[in-house]
C-alpha cells in the first residue's frame, strides 16, 4: 500500500484550501500499525475475547494514567546522590565502548539510507561527543541508562524512507513534552506488550539486517571469516545465558572483582565484540579478505574541513563565523577541523 495516496484537505498560501493526495501508508507505517493493532486489542478487550490479565488487554495498565501527575519537571539528583561502584563503572564503560563502536557503524549506514555522503571525521567526533554528554546528563538526572544512537530509529529510517532532520527535531520536542506532561507519557506506556513485541520484531530485524550488511565488505567465501563470524555471534549467547544461570559461580576471593567479572561476562555485545576483534587480528588474513580495503573506500575518515559552498554536515547556524575563526581548525568536532594540525603545532613549539 506504499504507493496508495489518501485525499486530504490542505491549505496553501495564495490558493486557499484544496485537495492534496497524501502518501499516508508510505510515511507512517509504524504509527498506523500501532493505531490499527491498538484498536483491534481495544475491541477484543471490550468484547471480553481477551480474558482478565491477558497481556493484550488495553485496560491492563490504565491505572498508570490515573496515577501519573499532570506536570512534573525532572531535575538533577531527584533520586538522591548518585552512587558509584567499581562494577557499575566498568559495566557502564563496557557498554559505552560497545555503543561507541555501534554508533560509528550506524552513522555511515544512516547516511547511505538518506542518500548523503559518508560522514567525515568531525561529524563522527561530534556525534560521539554528544552521546557522551547525553550519558553524563542521564547520570545526573538519574535515568539509569546511558545515551547512544538508537538502533530502532535507524531501522525506522529504513522502513519509512524518511530521513529529514526536521522529523528528529519534532520527535525530540515530543519526548521533552512526554517527560514533563506525565499523563501524555503514560499513554505510551499502556500500549499492550504484544504490540510492542511485534514492532520490535520489525525494528530489531531491520537493525540486525543493517548490522549484517557490513559483512558485504568481507570475503564470505573465506573459511577464516566464516569461523570468526559464527563463533563471535554464537559464543556470547551461550556464555551470557550460562552466566545468568550461574550467577554465583565466579569466586576470586574479592567481592568487587567478582561483581566486575559478572557484569562484563554477562554483556553479550562486549563479549562478542572482544572475541571478534581478537580473532580478526590473531588469525592471519589479507586486508582484502578482511574487508578493510573496501570499507576504507566506503567510509574514508577524512577531515578536509568545510567547503566554501557548504557541506551536508555543517552547523545549521554560525558557519560564517566558524569559517572565519582559525582556532576552530584545531577542534576535532568542528566542520573546519584539519587532522594533524594540532600535533604539528605542538611539534613546532617543542622544536622552537
Amino acid at each position: 500500500m506504499g504507493e496508495i495516496k489518501i485525499p486530504t484537505i490542505a491549505y496553501k498560501k495564495g490558493s486557499g484550501c484544496g485537495v492534496s493526495w497524501f502518501p499516508l501508508f508510505k510515511l507512517f507505517p509504524v504509527l498506523l500499525t500501532i493505531a490499527i493493532m491498538w484498536t483491534v486489542c481495544g475491541i477484543l478487550t471490550v468484547t471480553d475475547v481477551f480474558t482478565a490479565g491477558h497481556p493484550a488487554r488495553t485496560d491492563l495498565k490504565v491505572n498508570i494514567i490515573e496515577d501519573a501527575p499532570w506536570f512534573r519537571v525532572p531535575y538533577p539528583g531527584q533520586w538522591g546522590v548518585p552512587t558509584v561502584s567499581v562494577a557499575g563503572v566498568l559495566g557502564m564503560l563496557a557498554g559505552v565502548l560497545a555503543c561507541t563502536v555501534e554508533s560509528i557503524s550506524y552513522y555511515p549506514t544512516t547516511a547511505r539510507m538518506c542518500g548523503a555522503p559518508p560522514p567525515p571525521l568531525h561529524a563522527i567526533n561530534r556525534g560521539l561527543g554528544t552521546e557522551g554528554l547525553g550519558t553524563m546528563l542521564a547520570g545526573l538526572w538519574g535515568s539509569g541508562n546511558g545515551t547512544n544512537t538508537f538502533g530502532e530509529n535507524v531501522g525506522a529510517i529504513g522502513v519509512t524512507k524518511v530521513g529529514s532532520r526536521r522529523v528528529v527535531q519534532w520527535a525530540a520536542a515530543l519526548m521533552v513534552l512526554q517527560g514533563v506532561v506525565g499523563k501524555l507519557g503514560a499513554v505510551f506506556i499502556i500500549i499492550p506488550q504484544p504490540i510492542v513485541g511485534g514492532l520490535f520484531c520489525v525494528m530489531f530485524g531491520m537493525i540486525s539486517a543493517f548490522g549484517l550488511s557490513a559483512l558485504q565488505y568481507v570475503n564470505l567465501n573465506s573459511s577464516r571469516n566464516l569461523y570468526i563470524i559464527g563463533f563471535s555471534l554464537f559464543f556470547p549467547l551461550v556464555l551470557t545465558r550460562w552466566m545468568s544461570a550461574h550467577s554465583g559461580r565466579i569466586s576470586t576471593g574479592l567481592e568487587a572483582l567478582d561483581a566486575v567479572l559478572q557484569v562484563l561476562l554477562s554483556t553479550s555485545i562486549l563479549v562478542g565484540g572482544v572475541i571478534g576483534c581478537l580473532l580478526d587480528n590473531l588469525i592471519p588474513g589479507t586486508d582484502e579478505e578482511r574487508g578493510l580495503e573496501a570499507w576504507a573506500q566506503e567510509m574514508s575518515l577524512e577531515a578536509a574541513g568545510v567547503s566554501e559552498h557548504g557541506d551536508t554536515y555543517d552547523f545549521p547556524v554560525g558557519m560564517s563565523y566558524i569559517r572565519r575563526w582559525k582556532w576552530t581548525t584545531y577542534l576535532p568536532f568542528m566542520p573546519t577541523y584539519e587532522a594533524g594540525k594540532f600535533s604539528a603545532l605542538f611539534k613546532r613549539k617543542k622544536d622552537s
